[in-house]
């Protein structure tokens, strides 16, 4: 199974860089997950700008037939256990999963045309850097449970 993830930016502060090692980590044990980074655009400060920016760098490592999944506040919420369904869904039925967490100002249409599905962690907005942790845990959780492992208590 092919697993991506595209990120925006680079991580700063050592807390987060270190509990996205940890998961990263434990994920290898499950699945080949391949971290993208692409560089936040610093060239504008125009939000359009700075998206069509990222759009470009973004659409590079999206392959054709890649199942595009962005973790976005505007899609389905789904509990730990329902997130480990849809996942096993995906890995069943999809030959290249890929994952993208916008930066700072979200994604821009042409992403969001692209999407094949939208998935939301929360209803509260978070730091696209807090998202990634969160987001691999969950990532790690639902391995955990499609695996019988004990890591998750209902």
């Amino acid at each position: 199974m092919a697993i991506k993830l595209i990120v925006i930016g680079p991580t700063k502060e050592t807390f987060y860089k270190e509990s996205e090692n940890e998961y990263l980590k434990r994920l290898t044990k499950y699945c080949k997950l391949n971290y993208i980074q692409i560089p936040a655009s610093r060239k504008s400060i125009i939000r359009e700008e700075c998206l069509a920016m990222e759009s470009s760098s973004i659409k590079k490592h999206i392959g054709p037939s890649d199942f595009v999944l962005l973790l976005d506040e505007k899609g389905d919420y789904y509990s730990s256990r329902q997130f480990a369904e849809e996942l096993n869904l995906k890995l069943v039925n999809q030959s290249n999963i890929t994952f993208i967490i916008g930066g700072a100002f979200g994604f821009s249409d042409d992403i969001r045309q692209r999407a094949d599905s939208l998935w939301s962690l929360s209803k509260l907005t978070f730091p696209h850097h807090l998202v990634r942790t969160v987001f691999l845990e969950q990532l790690y959780r639902a391995f955990t449970i499609l695996n019988g492992e004990s890591y998750h208590n209902d």
